[in-house]
């Protein structure tokens, strides 16, 4: 557990500071561009999830389950990193082949170019992919670290410079001049840069593989136990972002651009509750897999859970108590503060997902990842169905609530599911009446005491105290001190 707790202080710090740089460089983009604008921005990157996963295809979870049997490490390293980069390969060359037709096909036919940026982007995260997961299994957080902080530094840095200084710069500096046409391409320049510099900073680890130690017969063990995981990983993804899409084709084009980059806009905010989860998650799955034999396997599993689920809440309660003055200093655009009372939900779908994610380590652990695809599945068809049908009279509302019952819906056919196929004694009851406490003094607090912020902070206290000394989070030596037995 001590082991745990400091890789994952280490990659969740990491976590944390690269998901600052994009939450930081989000405030600079709307205060520059209005919804529509920055409605291209919304729309690509939604895509750019999509043909994320299918780039990697499952290889990173695959990696860490096979780790545990294949002792070659050479093979198993070079099977997985060759298999990313054929995908990705392929990708690259028939999309910037087509990259016209692909834009007018998503009616984005002026945006060619920054589709061909981002085609460009992906493919250099892709070819990283692989040796960022070596770094993990070899145990090297300080390199991880260093090099993925160095990347969001770098696109920080580019966007306040392309987005603030440039323009205020007639002439140019060393030889550019801003460009108001391309506007909301300078972020997509940008990261192309940083992902190109990350590229470079692994070069050690990219040629660690060698395609004399590629096996087939691996690949082919490893395609059976992956493919299933991209499916659940695609249909995560769409359960998250492809609903920016919906926004675009089924409402008129600028009612369309408008919503998706208001809704897009304001999501921004729930990086408060993601960024938790990814830390979280980033040091857990490697842990589960190692201690996955242990007696106590079990316990440790229901102790997190409840641990994660604590932490989570007081993170919801606190950003919907202080909500209204949080989200306006961070978005800095009244052009989209409509937005912002669709957040306290998108809070809690937050929540549900994670949630969701502690509990596939039953199907994972059990080589049943075939489950999260069903499971998954089922979640994209009813974001779907949500989205088609109440889009167009509800707009970027119809895409919130898909978005809470699609991970609902997956949590609870999870929970259920996997107490039959591999049962943990979760401590059901008293996490669901944290999390409808939590729910029941989010929504009083959100709704009824926005001009009196200081009660609403004083019930999250209250509850957070609760909380912390209910999950021993707070030192027992600290406890003593002040007299709690």
């Amino acid at each position: 557990m001590k082991k745990l707790l400091g890789q994952t202080a280490l990659y969740g710090l990491t976590t944390v500071i690269i998901r600052l740089f994009p939450f930081v460089i989000n405030p600079i983009i709307t205060r520059t561009f209005g919804p529509s604008a920055y409605s291209p921005y919304a729309d690509f990157y939604s895509v750019a999830g999509v043909i994320a996963v299918l780039l990697t295809h499952g290889m990173e979870t695959t990696f860490f389950r096979f780790a545990l049997d294949e002792k070659d490490d050479r093979k198993l390293i070079s099977t997985s990193f060759f298999s990313v980069l054929a995908v990705t390969l392929v990708y690259l060359f028939f999309t910037l082949i087509y990259r016209q037709p692909l834009a007018n096909a998503f009616k984005t036919p002026d945006q060619v170019d920054l589709l061909s940026i981002l085609t460009v982007t992906l493919a250099l995260d892709a070819f990283c992919a692989m040796p960022f997961v070596m770094l993990r299994k070899n145990e090297r957080p300080l390199k991880y670290a260093g090099i993925r902080i160095t990347n969001g530094v770098i696109n920080f840095l580019l966007v306040v410079f392309f987005i603030i200084i440039l323009p205020k710069y007639p002439d140019g500096i060393f030889g550019l001049k801003y460009s108001s046409k391309f506007g909301i391409g300078y972020v997509f320049v940008a990261n192309l840069v940083a992902s190109a510099v990350t590229f470079l900073m692994l070069s050690q680890e990219l040629f660690i593989a060698r395609l004399k130690h590629f096996s087939w017969q691996l690949w082919k063990k490893m395609i059976k136990y992956s493919w299933p995981i991209t499916i659940a990983g695609l249909a995560g993804i769409i359960n998250e972002t492809f609903d920016r899409q919906f926004l675009k084709f089924l409402l008129p084009e600028d009612i369309g651009r408008h919503e998706l980059g208001v809704y897009g806009g304001v999501a921004k905010v729930v990086t408060f509750v993601i960024l938790f989860r990814q830390a979280y998650s980033l040091g857990i799955e490697p842990f589960f897999f190692s201690n996955s034999k242990k007696d106590n396997a079990k316990e440790m599993y229901v102790k997190l859970m409840d641990i994660f689920i604590a932490i989570n809440c007081l993170i919801v309660l606190f950003l919907s108590v202080n909500l209204d003055w949080i989200a306006k200093v961070y978005i800095n655009n009244p052009e989209y503060y409509e937005g912002i009372s669709i957040l306290p939900i998108l809070f809690f779908a937050s929540l549900f997902l994670g949630i969701y994610l502690n509990l596939s380590i039953w199907y994972k652990l059990t080589d049943k990842t075939i489950i999260g695809a069903y499971i998954s599945a089922i979640g994209v068809l009813i974001t779907i169905i949500i989205n088609f049908y109440f889009i167009p009279k509800y707009g970027y509302w119809a895409s919130t609530w898909a978005t809470i019952a699609s991970y609902f819906a997956m949590m609870v056919i999870s929970y259920i599911w996997g107490q039959k196929k591999y049962p943990v004694p979760y401590h059901l009851y008293k996490n669901v009446t944290v999390i409808l406490v939590t729910l029941l003094a989010s929504l009083v607090c959100y709704q009824y005491l926005k001009e009196k912020i200081w009660l609403g902070n004083l019930i999250f206290l209250i509850l957070a105290t609760f909380l912390l000394v209910q999950e021993r989070l707070i030192p027992h030596k600290f406890l003593k001190k002040i007299g709690y037995k």
